[in-house]
């Protein structure tokens, strides 16, 4: 991996019992931070924050045209992303919630453009990573989860690869240890009720159709 910083920034492991107030204290100030989730780091900024967003792309070097996903921890803090829930995602959302499947919803218009990529969609899941998860419901119930890389690149998978990333140019690195390597989260989509897969992740999307289909 490319070395791109050699400045820290501030390190706090997950045995401190002050890890999760602190990173939300950083994300609500508009900050950034990097936390352990199921399937890799990933940077962490209040989703109704454009300033932060903003930053959050430019770090990254991420296209404008690509919008962000967004972790919850409850049905409640969900209904803040979106007005409605397709009932071909209750089952999912049953069976797969807390986990590593991101679905797509349409957006609440509030929500910032850098957010949604002007797509009307907004992707969100409920983290099953303990850490992602405690860190998001001290942070107000939603906080992105975006890859810690730079884009197009290999998802960190430790602190060490965090700052060979971004350098100082994060502001909290929640220190999960090393990570085991695992894909992306699956990432499904529905149009008029009918699923389709966007990415395969840890979620073969042949398992979800087939648990669709016996529910059905």
């Amino acid at each position: 991996m490319k070395k791109r910083g050699v400045s820290h920034p501030e390190l706090i492991p997950t045995t401190s019992p002050e890890y999760s107030s602190r990173a939300a204290a950083v994300i609500g100030a508009g900050g950034i931070a990097a936390i352990p989730t199921e399937t890799s780091y990933g940077l962490a900024v209040d989703p109704f924050n454009t300033d932060a967003l903003r930053r959050l792309f430019a770090i990254k070097q991420r296209p404008l045209a690509k919008p962000v996903l967004v972790l919850v921890d409850s049905m409640k803090s969900l209904a803040r992303m979106t007005p409605e829930i397709p009932p071909v995602y209750q089952s999912l959302i049953k069976q797969y919630w807390p986990g590593p499947v991101t679905l797509i919803f349409a957006a609440r218009e509030e929500l910032p453009h850098l957010l949604t990529a002007g797509t009307g969609t907004v992707g969100a899941r409920m983290s099953s990573n303990p850490v992602a998860a405690e860190i998001c419901r001290c942070a107000g119930g939603c906080i992105t989860a975006t890859s810690a890389n730079i884009s197009g690149s290999v998802s960190a998978r430790s602190t060490a690869d965090i700052v060979d990333y971004f350098g100082d140019q994060i502001d909290i690195i929640v220190d999960g240890g090393e990570l085991e390597e695992s894909p992306g989260s699956s990432i499904f989509a529905n149009d008029r009720d009918a699923l389709f897969c966007i990415r395969e992740g840890v979620i073969p999307f042949t398992s979800v159709l087939k648990g669709a289909a016996n529910k059905s």
